[in-house]
């Protein structure tokens, strides 16, 4: 099929790459022309696994080309609209102007049997509204909502869990679902589940996922308060909620908490459309959770001030991780950011390192010191922060580390080090998982302070 996508960031570069792989001819547009110009020549414009890969493939296949120049677009029969719909600069609603931008752009260019298909995440009504816009053209509008996670986004691609299509009434939805079919046949055949439904809940799809998931990590974050306060282990009792079928162990790793560019600010939707329908206890519901998240970042930072004996003026401080999530470049709403922040604002000479990151995140923060080799970062700390948990900072040899710090002691901000992890043959401790003194606890719901060494 000849399909366009519409918006080449994230969502966008992952979906059209995607179905290039599947056998269509992709054309995507953007209004970026040094985006495009990467694209064009194959080349990932951000960090995402497997993306450079397929994208190369996508063009020197021939299937998969970019344009600025909307005239490219007129003889695609399916469009996807991909552009991003950040939350308003002024209160939790979705900024749509991206959105209506790239409508106006597509309009003149449809032709009257496309189908024009939202995948962006958007509030309800929104795909009502756009149908009415393009009546005129004789296309038909439908929504199919992305459930990318940064860092697995390919492979999400690939091989999604379900496969939903909102659609209208009629013989227009009928039709739309068909066509819907064979953009993903290779994803039926697979039998991947998909799911029919009006176009309201459709819209509501992701929205309504990525609340529920960060309810469950606020929920984590606040179990591990409690667990503090009582003297549990907030890991181990995870590991036994994640054991009940009906409440499984993913995103249920007490710690820094969620960031990045889609569970804030679909929370912070989901919230703006409960109010609007009068849900008070919804809305206040996830007001609970957007705060749960917001206090732990404060607690990471009210911990590494306890580790420096109330103070960090002066202290050198070194921080692992700047992006929100290990995997990725994003450092949209990075929680480890946010505490290197906090801790810069009190005095502290805070270096972030990330092996992905730091050419994002250096520009916005300038009170910050970065440095992409761990090694450079790490030299003369006097407390290292664990925020975000890259395989190559879970396995950092202690031994070799404590040798290049000042101070040997490690927070670990993710509940990701193994508490018994560098333990000596006679009991004595090497490692950032090594045993925390009696009543030294972090407040992150467990004893995470590791230190490197015995002595201080």
């Amino acid at each position: 099929m000849k399909i366009s996508v519409i918006g080449a960031g994230y969502l966008g570069t992952v979906h059209a790459a995607t179905l290039a792989h599947f056998g269509h001819q992709v054309v995507g547009l953007d209004t970026d022309p040094a985006r495009v110009e990467l694209l064009a020549a194959g080349t990932a414009p951000f960090h995402e696994p497997g993306l450079a890969e397929l994208l190369q493939e996508g063009h020197d296949g021939g299937r998969l080309t970019f344009t600025t120049d909307p005239a490219r677009l007129a003889d695609a029969e399916v469009h996807f609209l991909c552009v991003g719909t950040p939350q308003s600069k002024t209160a939790n609603d979705t900024d749509l102007s991206f959105l209506d931008a790239a409508v106006t752009a597509l309009a003149p260019q449809l032709r009257p049997d496309a189908l024009v298909v939202g995948k962006s995440t958007v509030p309800v009504g929104t795909a009502a509204d756009i149908a009415r816009r393009l009546a005129p053209s004789g296309a038909t509008v439908a929504w199919n909502p992305e459930f990318l996670r940064q860092g697995t986004a390919v492979q999400d691609s690939l091989h999604p869990d379900r496969l939903v299509y909102g659609v209208t009434d009629g013989a227009a939805g009928i039709g739309a679902a068909a066509m819907l079919d064979a953009v993903y046949a290779p994803l039926l055949v697979r039998e991947t589940p998909r799911l029919i439904t009006n176009l309201a809940t459709a819209e509501l799809a992701k929205v309504s996922a990525n609340a529920f998931l960060a309810m469950k990590l606020s929920y984590i974050n606040a179990v591990g308060e409690l667990c503090d306060q009582v003297g549990a282990d907030v890991v181990q009792l995870a590991e036994a909620l994640g054991h009940d079928g009906r409440i499984g162990g993913s995103y249920l790793q007490a710690g820094a908490g969620f960031g990045g560019g889609c569970l804030p600010k679909d929370l912070r939707a989901f919230r703006a459309q409960a109010q609007k329908c009068g849900m008070d206890a919804l809305d206040e519901l996830l007001s609970v959770v957007d705060g749960i998240n917001a206090d732990a970042r404060f607690r990471l930072a009210e911990a590494a001030l306890r580790l420096c004996g109330g103070s960090v003026k002066g202290r050198r401080i070194t921080v692992l991780g700047a992006a929100f999530k290990p995997h990725t470049d994003d450092i949209r709403d990075s929680p480890a950011l946010d505490v290197a922040t906090q801790l810069a604002a009190q005095g502290a000479l805070v270096t972030v390192t990330d092996p992905q990151a730091v050419g994002n995140a250096w520009l916005q923060h300038p009170q910050l010191n970065f440095d992409a080799d761990v090694d450079a970062a790490l030299g003369g700390a006097e407390l290292v922060l664990l925020l975000t948990h890259w395989p190559q900072y879970v396995a950092l040899d202690p031994v070799r580390a404590a040798a290049i710090v000042r101070r040997p002691v490690m927070l670990d901000g993710r509940n990701v080090l193994d508490p018994k992890r560098g333990a000596q043959p006679d009991g004595s401790s090497m490692g950032p998982g090594a045993a925390i003194p009696e009543g030294q606890q972090t407040g992150l719901g467990l004893p995470s302070c590791g230190r490197w060494s015995e002595s201080r």
